[in-house]
């Protein structure tokens, strides 16, 4: 047989077994990268909007308890302690400031955003809500303070033994008196993402105040 016969019998018989093998073995390849690729962009875009999300309730934290007076239980600091609140503990104490007022404070809470229409303590029925629960035991029992927040601004407040939907993010805030100069007080708020499989770290944001 002639070299160009057979050069024509070779191609006319097709791919081999081990041909096909090695084919297809670079095609998986192929395609689990791409799968691997397009499941860690999600994840980035996952953790894109929390992390965002994340930013915006920090700062949300640090305006309302930038709006309290400097004397109020809110945002004072115990007489004869440097700091209210924790960032590592769920804290709730009574804390009384320097000029005599007395608070039971907790200096935590959960937040759910996004409650649907369907949520039957949201204020507006037609335009959803969030929410900020602040958990407690009452007796051994477990007790949830949630205050609803709808677009139009109405606020309403309910009791309840079980925990409100998707809650998405847990808050700690820490009041610390002569920081970072005598005079002022440093306030930081602390979020992580109760979801854990999105991998987040914690966000930390603080102001300086009177």
């Amino acid at each position: 047989m002639s070299q160009s016969q057979l050069h024509k019998w070779r191609r006319a018989r097709g791919f081999t077994i081990l041909e096909v093998i090695i084919a297809l073995g670079i095609l998986m390849v192929g395609v689990v990268s791409v799968a691997s690729l397009s499941s860690m962009m999600m994840m980035r875009g996952h953790q894109s909007k929390f992390l965002s999300l994340a930013s915006m309730l920090a700062s949300d934290k640090l305006e309302d308890l930038n709006r309290w007076d400097q004397d109020d239980p809110q945002v004072c600091v115990p007489a004869g302690n440097g700091t209210a609140g924790s960032l590592t503990a769920d804290v709730m104490q009574t804390t009384t400031c320097g000029g005599g007022a007395s608070a039971s404070i907790a200096y935590y809470d959960d937040v759910s955003i996004s409650l649907s229409n369907s949520t039957a303590d949201c204020p507006n029925s037609t335009a959803g809500c969030f929410a900020e629960t602040i958990s407690t035991q009452v007796n051994g029992a477990n007790s949830y303070v949630t205050t609803y927040h709808s677009p139009d601004g109405i606020v309403t407040t309910t009791s309840s033994s079980t925990a409100p939907a998707n809650q998405t993010f847990h808050r700690r805030w820490v009041i610390e008196g002569d920081q970072p100069l005598v005079g002022v007080r440093r306030v930081t708020v602390q979020i992580s993402a109760n979801d854990k499989s999105l991998g987040l770290q914690t966000l930390q944001m603080s102001l300086v105040r009177p």
